[in-house]
């Protein structure tokens, strides 16, 4: 399996060697060429980033991303010896960054009673416990829309694996030592490029390898196959909050 994976690695890298170096050279179709084909691989970077998930045509990030890749692309300098895709990632993230900025993402609202003073300069008690109970409630209102857009983006990205919300409940360890096996099972997977591109491009786990690997029978990984899925990935998307419940395990 690992021969299988490092063949199909090695001919993606030629393929899009040869891509970016005509699409640098000024062939159009070669350029849009390469973008379609790591459109996934901008969406990844994208949800990684975010902590949410994207989809073509509903998110303006997911237009950031592409316009950053095709920057990429133009200023990549190949004879440095970097890697086109770490090179492009970064360009993505930043990018990214640089969009939430402008949209004022990332600025906290000040409330004007924070900014009220007596005659001599000093806050006054009230207004600045006023403030910083608004700020408070600010911080709250953002986290809990962060949290609600983080499950709604994990339960489509679940439904592309065949699972629901409803059948998690179901399938997750009744105990807690079974629940700690299946997090570390789920972590090898993510820590691990050949298994975690297994489980993005299969959609399904790889029990074969990872039996090798666990101390758990291959019977005990197939009853918490979804469960172990559902937890890998929550990793490698990034989930700010999801990941709250794993650590508590």
């Amino acid at each position: 399996m690992a021969g299988l994976f490092q063949s199909l690695s090695s001919k993606r890298e030629d393929t899009y060697k040869e891509l970016l170096e005509r699409a640098q050279q000024g062939d159009s179709e070669s350029r849009d060429q390469l973008i379609r084909r790591y459109t996934p691989f901008i969406l990844r970077v994208l949800s990684q980033k975010s902590g949410r998930y994207f989809r073509l045509g509903e998110d303006d990030e997911v237009s950031v991303g592409l316009m950053a890749f095709d920057e990429a692309i133009t200023a990549f300098e190949r004879d440095r010896g970097a890697n086109f895709l770490t090179f492009a990632e970064t360009t993505i993230k930043r990018r990214l960054i640089d969009h939430y900025r402008r949209e004022s993402r990332f600025t906290k609202v000040v409330p004007i009673s924070a900014l009220e003073q007596d005659a001599e300069g000093n806050q006054d008690a009230v207004s600045l416990l006023t403030a910083r109970q608004a700020v408070a409630e600010f911080q709250a209102k953002g986290e809990a829309q962060d949290r609600k857009d983080e499950i709604i983006a994990y339960g489509k990205i679940l439904k592309d694996y065949g699972i629901t919300f409803s059948e998690l409940v179901t399938v997750s360890p009744k105990h807690e030592d079974a629940r700690k096996r299946a997090v570390e099972a789920a972590y090898l997977v993510v820590e691990s490029e050949e298994l975690k591109n297994y489980l993005l491009i299969k959609k399904e786990l790889p029990l074969k390898v990872l039996t090798d690997l666990v101390a758990v029978s291959r019977k005990t990984l197939e009853r918490q196959r979804k469960y172990i899925i559902a937890v890998a990935l929550v990793l490698v998307y990034e989930f700010t909050h999801l990941k709250e419940y794993i650590r508590d395990i």
